[in-house]
């Protein structure tokens, strides 16, 4: 698949939350076309869930952003703890490339430790896995399902201003947190 000069992304990320169980929280999307801001959507997700697949689906699914993006970026492969998005699944029901974005490869130990304390930790664990191998290219960690990893590092490169963060992950940073505490956070 070629890529236009300024690739259609949408990039979600979860906002600050609640430490309970359960509790909800916020989901930023952010559409970008290259680095310029295009859209916004907005919903939510459960803390330690199983719903995250399915949020991102029904905020694009029917909507008028879908037909428009070349690819789907999520910060991290789950939002809201450990709510693992299914990244299979997803670029299979949205029909486009889904790649999961990371400022540094994880500590893989430390995960499985961590998701260890929480039920069905097997299930979580093998999803996580699903998502494919972690991929380093052109200054990007990322796992990637629907297209391949070279093609995703160029679409990356393409939509990001600066730094490794593409700019629909750094304004769907910055625009959850805002929402839920009444300003930006320093990190995006």
């Amino acid at each position: 698949m070629r890529l236009p000069r300024f690739p259609r992304v949408i990039g979600f990320d979860d906002g600050p939350f609640a430490r309970r169980p359960g509790a909800a929280v916020p989901l930023a999307g952010v559409v970008c076309a290259g680095t310029r801001f295009e859209g916004l959507v907005w919903g939510r997700v459960r803390r330690d869930g199983w719903n995250a697949t399915e949020a991102v689906c029904r905020l694009l699914e029917g909507g008028k952003f879908l037909p428009q993006l070349h690819l789907v970026l999520l910060d991290g492969i789950a939002f809201g703890g450990f709510n693992v998005v299914d990244l299979p699944a997803l670029a299979a029901r949205l029909k486009r490339p889904c790649a999961a974005v990371m400022r540094r490869p994880p500590d893989l130990d430390a995960v499985e430790r961590a998701l260890r304390r929480l039920p069905r930790a097997d299930a979580r664990w093998a999803r996580l896995k699903r998502a494919g191998p972690i991929h380093q290219l052109g200054g990007f960690t990322f796992q990637v399902q629907g297209a391949e990893p070279a093609w995703v590092a160029e679409a990356l490169n393409l939509v990001t201003d600066r730094g490794n963060v593409p700019e629909a992950l750094r304004l769907a940073h910055l625009i959850g947190s805002a929402v839920v505490t009444g300003e930006s956070s320093q990190r995006a």
